[in-house]
């Protein structure tokens, strides 16, 4: 499947998502104003949303695109990370054991995050690799030129 998501949008996307995720313990209400959750958020319920929602502010602070402040991650690591813990924080809830007090803003963002990491130009998991090597990584000058390949 080709890459769908434009890197600006996936940058300001960042943002948003790492601030989310950090609130999501406290400001999680339903029509009425009540906090959905059934008791106070406690242990990997409070903590995972909060250390990967730095993580996701972090990342994208020091991240190698228009929105980035230092720019020296490189985006493929950058999607990779936000496949890898997306998939954590969407299975989080069941492993954990806290499904019965909250899971729906895990599951959310966290299938968010792997779509994000999946489908964003210039993703390693749908865009090759410019230049691929033949088998063993040994290449020669004609093979570089591809003087040899016509």
């Amino acid at each position: 499947m080709k890459p769908f998501i434009s890197t600006k949008f996936y940058g300001v996307l960042n943002y948003l998502i790492g601030a989310a995720l950090m609130l999501t313990p406290w400001y999680i209400h339903d029509s009425n104003g009540i906090l959905i959750y059934k008791e106070p958020a406690v242990g990997a319920a409070l903590f995972l949303p909060l250390i990967i929602g730095w993580l996701q502010l972090v990342m994208a602070f020091f991240s190698n695109n228009s929105h980035g402040v230092i720019r020296q991650f490189p985006l493929q690591m950058h999607f990779f990370q936000d496949v890898l813990v997306g998939s954590f924080l969407f299975a989080s809830p069941f492993v954990y054991g806290f499904s019965d007090l909250i899971w729906w803003p895990q599951v959310v963002f966290g299938g968010l995050l792997v779509i994000l990491g999946l489908f964003t130009h210039k993703s390693p998991f749908t865009t090759p690799t410019p230049l691929a090597r033949p088998q063993g990584g040994l290449t020669s000058v004609d093979y570089e030129e591809q003087s040899l390949m016509h």
